[in-house]
Protein backbone atom coordinates (compact mmCIF):
# COMPACT_ATOMS: atom_id res chain seq x y z
CA UNK A 1 0.00 0.00 0.00
CA UNK A 2 1.43 3.38 -0.96
CA UNK A 3 2.21 6.16 1.46
CA UNK A 4 -0.59 8.39 0.16
CA UNK A 5 -3.19 5.72 0.66
CA UNK A 6 -1.89 4.89 4.13
CA UNK A 7 -1.91 8.55 5.13
CA UNK A 8 -5.47 8.96 3.85
CA UNK A 9 -6.61 6.02 5.97
CA UNK A 10 -4.87 7.44 9.03
CA UNK A 11 -6.50 10.82 8.45
CA UNK A 12 -9.89 9.14 8.13
CA UNK A 13 -9.42 7.33 11.45
CA UNK A 14 -8.13 10.49 13.13
CA UNK A 15 -11.13 12.44 11.89
CA UNK A 16 -13.52 9.79 13.20
CA UNK A 17 -11.85 9.85 16.61
CA UNK A 18 -11.84 13.64 16.74
CA UNK A 19 -15.52 14.08 16.00
CA UNK A 20 -16.83 10.89 17.64
CA UNK A 21 -18.73 11.64 20.82
CA UNK A 22 -19.97 8.50 22.55
CA UNK A 23 -22.73 8.63 25.13
CA UNK A 24 -20.85 9.31 28.33
CA UNK A 25 -22.18 8.06 31.65
CA UNK A 26 -21.27 11.11 33.71
CA UNK A 27 -22.49 9.54 36.96
CA UNK A 28 -20.14 6.59 36.50
CA UNK A 29 -17.30 8.97 35.68
CA UNK A 30 -18.00 11.00 38.80
CA UNK A 31 -18.00 7.84 40.95
CA UNK A 32 -14.71 6.77 39.42
CA UNK A 33 -12.98 10.11 39.92
CA UNK A 34 -14.45 11.08 43.29
CA UNK A 35 -12.74 10.17 46.56
CA UNK A 36 -13.84 6.81 47.93
CA UNK A 37 -14.96 8.14 51.31
CA UNK A 38 -17.51 10.44 49.64
CA UNK A 39 -19.58 7.49 48.45
CA UNK A 40 -19.03 5.31 51.52
CA UNK A 41 -20.99 7.84 53.57
CA UNK A 42 -23.94 7.68 51.18
CA UNK A 43 -24.24 3.91 51.49
CA UNK A 44 -23.13 0.89 49.60
CA UNK A 45 -24.83 -0.56 46.57
CA UNK A 46 -24.16 -4.07 47.86
CA UNK A 47 -20.86 -4.49 46.05
CA UNK A 48 -17.82 -5.65 47.97
CA UNK A 49 -15.60 -2.57 48.25
CA UNK A 50 -12.76 -4.30 50.09
CA UNK A 51 -9.71 -4.80 47.93
CA UNK A 52 -7.89 -8.04 48.57
CA UNK A 53 -4.13 -7.98 48.62
CA UNK A 54 -2.66 -10.17 45.89
CA UNK A 55 -1.49 -13.58 47.02
CA UNK A 56 2.21 -14.23 46.94
CA UNK A 57 1.55 -16.89 44.30
CA UNK A 58 0.03 -14.27 42.04
CA UNK A 59 2.86 -11.78 42.51
CA UNK A 60 4.93 -11.89 39.32
CA UNK A 61 7.94 -10.41 41.05
CA UNK A 62 7.93 -13.19 43.62
CA UNK A 63 7.71 -15.82 40.88
CA UNK A 64 10.78 -14.61 39.07
CA UNK A 65 12.82 -13.18 41.95
CA UNK A 66 14.77 -16.43 42.22
CA UNK A 67 16.00 -15.97 38.67
CA UNK A 68 17.36 -12.47 39.25
CA UNK A 69 21.09 -12.11 38.82
CA UNK A 70 23.21 -10.69 41.58
CA UNK A 71 25.64 -7.93 40.64
CA UNK A 72 28.58 -9.84 42.18
CA UNK A 73 28.14 -12.80 39.83
CA UNK A 74 30.41 -12.84 36.77
CA UNK A 75 28.77 -12.44 33.38
CA UNK A 76 28.14 -15.68 31.53
CA UNK A 77 28.52 -13.98 28.15
CA UNK A 78 31.62 -14.79 26.17
CA UNK A 79 33.06 -11.55 24.71
CA UNK A 80 33.46 -13.36 21.38
CA UNK A 81 29.67 -13.73 21.23
CA UNK A 82 29.26 -9.97 21.29
CA UNK A 83 30.93 -9.75 17.88
CA UNK A 84 28.47 -9.74 14.99
CA UNK A 85 30.63 -12.17 13.04
CA UNK A 86 30.00 -14.82 15.70
CA UNK A 87 26.29 -14.81 14.89
CA UNK A 88 26.40 -14.22 11.14
CA UNK A 89 29.26 -16.56 10.32
CA UNK A 90 30.96 -13.84 8.27
CA UNK A 91 34.45 -12.69 9.24
CA UNK A 92 34.53 -9.23 10.75
CA UNK A 93 36.34 -6.37 9.02
CA UNK A 94 38.15 -5.33 12.20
Amino acid sequence: MGRGRQKAKQMKVARKLKYFSPDTDLDALQRELAPEDMYEEQGSDGADTDVDEPDEEDDLYAKYADFATVADEPDDIDPAQLDESFWTGKPSDK
